[in-house]
């Protein structure tokens, strides 16, 4: 039996629709609604965070560019305060929030280490107190397009593959630990005999299919096990405490945007930038981040943020990590709220906004 001419009925509406509740997602839902706008969010997991809370990557990477200076604020520094309010779990920077000792290209970067459960309730409750809606368990699924308006717009995949990950926390020798199975990639153009990285298995993910993602966590579960059998055969009574409940992909699909940030444009005056990152992998560089990178001029009120951003293949891991996550979150949730067509918005009035609310858009202006 066919049935014809169905329609899903319209049982609400929004001024931004905000999809994934990762860092850029709860970044972006803030600034939008702390423009006044009425803003829902999206999240198919049932807590906030994505693989920062549900995927136990809970290391919050650099804020500073590791020689003294702070280069990510706004957003990206209130998120990282709030991560902490209820106490850190490992690499607390005393040099950055408490004024203690140096902050020298030897000292402690602006980093820490969080509790996944306490910062998605905090930023939960972050984000009723500005008036977001959150549906959890909900999905974009489909969109309407006109005039060039929402869908299709393009994108390139992730070339590489992602490698295996099997994060998981454990109790052993009477303390909890955060055990880092698999670790961040490191690209094919930057590799040489001393920093190879070695796979837990001889296989790559691109992070798409569900058939491949099943398989990712069977293994990741596998690894887990695996680690703590050898442990308990060496003479550690370990227990695990908590898994990841998401896959640990750490790239998948990035939009082609209106300008494609390189990773040798570090130290680059962007005139358009909404935001600074550094690289979380070495001391030194900063990137100032075009909003050219945030959105095509192919659909007009689609916006993007975080690892989706347009970046070359070897940029990729330096922004896909949360405090790019967070700044880009930012700009992209400003500028959804003051227009609909991102290829004509005036980005003067965005860099002001941000700029008012503690953004510092240039090197030049640290």
């Amino acid at each position: 039996m066919i049935i014809e001419n169905i329609k899903t009925p319209l049982s609400k509406t929004c001024d931004v629709l905000v999809c994934g509740g990762g860092f850029a997602g709860i970044s972006a839902a803030l600034a939008a609604a702390r423009q006044g706008k009425k803003v829902t969010l999206l999240e198919k997991q049932f807590m906030l965070g994505g693989l920062a809370t549900a995927g136990l990557v809970t290391i919050y990477l650099p804020l500073c560019d590791g020689l003294g200076r702070q280069v990510s604020f706004g957003i990206a520094e209130e998120l990282f305060r709030l991560s902490i309010q209820m106490g850190y779990e490992d690499k607390y920077p005393e040099n950055w929030l408490e004024n203690k000792g140096t902050r020298t290209e030897k000292d402690k970067r602006f980093v820490v280490q969080y509790n996944a459960q306490f910062f998605a309730i905090l930023a939960e409750q972050l984000l009723i107190k500005e008036n977001v809606e959150i549906l959890y368990g909900s999905y974009a699924v489909a969109t309407d397009v006109k005039d060039s308006h929402f869908s299709s717009a393009p994108c390139k995949t992730f070339k590489q593959g992602n490698v295996l990950a099997s994060w998981y926390y454990s109790f052993e020798e009477s303390n909890f630990k955060l055990n880092t199975l698999g670790f961040s990639d490191i690209p094919e153009e930057e590799r040489n005999t001393e920093n190879t990285v070695e796979l837990l298995v001889n296989e790559r993910f691109a992070g798409l299919q569900c058939d491949e993602l099943s398989r990712m966590t069977q293994l990741s579960h596998a690894s887990i096990l695996n680690d703590i059998i050898k442990k308990r055969e060496n003479g550690c009574n370990v227990i695990p405490t908590t898994i990841a409940t998401i896959p640990q992909i750490r790239m998948t699909r990035k939009i082609v945007g209106e300008y494609e940030l390189d990773e040798n444009e570090k130290h680059t005056y962007f005139k358009d930038s909404i935001g600074m990152v550094s690289n979380w992998k070495k001391r030194g560089p900063v990137y100032e981040v075009p909003f050219r990178t945030l959105y095509s001029r192919k659909i007009k009120n689609l916006i993007v943020a975080g690892r989706c951003t347009s970046v070359t293949e070897q940029m990729w891991d330096i922004m896909r990590v949360i405090p790019c996550c967070a700044v880009t979150g930012e700009a992209a949730g400003v500028a959804a709220a003051i227009s609909d067509d991102f290829s004509v918005l005036d980005v003067c009035k965005l860099q002001k906004i941000l700029k008012e609310n503690g953004v510092i858009l240039h090197e030049c202006d640290l």
